[in-house]
């Protein structure tokens, strides 16, 4: 039996005799005998699939017209197709077509799990690549990785990759920023045993990340039971008019306990300061009784200061009139000048003294 067949320029043919590779026929036209068949493939694909790869690498045909990887379990291959990269392969048996088509490999040992390329930017913009996860740390946070379950390494800001797929990885970026916790709404009790709402706000930051991360499941939420316990220690041993009096006291001696706490979570306090002080309703009225009642009593105290002073000063006036003619005289003068500012006064001066005269007008 015989069959014509015509390869083309970009086209390669597969010769086979009964079911086995016997070799490869360029472009042309053929004359195929029977029991010979002849599968056509085309090389612009780079890429060789075929049940009998195995066989058609070792028979040595390829050699000059195939790029052959056979890649163990820990290695992977970085492919490039006319120089824009294709994709990532792994373990197994690879051919491609690198007669048509420029094409471009690179075996990496992925034992080293950290991926460390020229062109990671360009990996990694093809999207989800299998077996490949990357992390971008941003400034001002600190990457971790784990392998297994043991921290390896912490990375400084930038963009990371690491094989998966060999062993079992965690990478996770911790903020080193100063952050504001805000503890709002704790109801407490004053040591004369008065309720009342406090609104602190805390400003914190980590310092030592495996610390932080170690000591607690979450040290955020640890931070923020702190805070609560060390506002019920403070505020208890203080009276409700202690408490209101010296807030700046209160702030101080709770950031000095909230630090020596915190220093076990791998965290540093930064500033603690009481934004709200919040009395229930019926405490809110009495406060402001006692505040009107200081103030009207403050006011009554000035009132009779000023009188005793003018009472003090009209006794030293008249003492001094008394034993003074002529600042008598000036003195009726001025009256005579305000008695005469809004009405009409005709005034006749004799021996008698000024007052009497003007007595007597009256």
């Amino acid at each position: 039996m015989l069959t014509i067949k015509r390869i083309k320029s970009y086209e390669i043919g597969l010769l086979f005799r009964r079911g086995e590779f016997v070799g490869l026929k360029e472009a042309g036209v053929h004359w195929i005998w029977a029991p010979n068949t002849l599968e056509v493939v085309s090389m612009r694909d780079v890429w060789l699939r075929h049940e009998q790869l195995d066989l058609i690498v070792k028979s040595g045909a390829l050699a000059g017209r195939a790029t052959v990887l056979d890649l163990r379990d820990n290695e992977k291959a970085l492919i490039w197709i006319d120089g824009r990269f294709d994709r990532i392969v792994g373990r197994g048996l690879w051919v491609l077509w690198d007669s048509v088509r420029a094409v471009q490999t690179e075996v990496i040992d992925v034992r080293t799990l950290r991926l460390e390329h020229d062109e990671l930017d360009t990996l990694l913009a093809m999207g989800q690549v299998s077996g490949l996860t990357s992390m971008i740390v941003p400034e001002g946070f600190v990457g971790l990785v784990w392998i297994d379950g043991v921290l390896q390494e912490q990375l400084s800001a930038g963009r990371y990759a690491y094989w998966s797929d060999v062993s079992r990885l965690t990478l996770k970026s911790i903020d080193l920023r100063e952050q504001l916790l805000d503890v709002s709404g704790q109801e407490l009790m004053t040591s004369d045993r008065v309720t009342l709402r406090l609104n602190v706000s805390v400003s914190w930051r980590v310092v030592d990340v495996v610390e932080a991360l170690s000591a607690s499941v979450d040290y955020k939420q640890a931070l923020y039971r702190e805070a609560q316990l060390a506002l019920r220690a403070v505020v208890g041993q203080r009276t409700l008019d202690k408490l209101l009096e010296g807030k700046d006291a209160v702030a101080t001696e709770l950031s000095s306990i909230l630090r020596e706490r915190v220093v076990a979570f791998g965290l540093a306090i930064g500033s603690l300061g009481i934004r709200d002080v919040i009395l229930p309703g019926d405490m809110k009225v009495l406060l402001n009784q006692v505040v009107e009642a200081k103030k009207a009593a403050e006011a009554a105290v000035i009132t009779r200061r000023e009188e005793t002073a003018a009472m003090r000063s009209q006794a030293n006036t008249a003492k001094l009139l008394e034993g003074n003619a002529t600042l008598m005289r000036l003195k009726e003068l001025e009256v005579l000048e305000k008695v005469a500012a809004n009405s009409r006064l005709e005034v006749i001066l004799g021996d008698q003294s000024l007052t009497e005269k003007v007595t007597k007008m009256l």
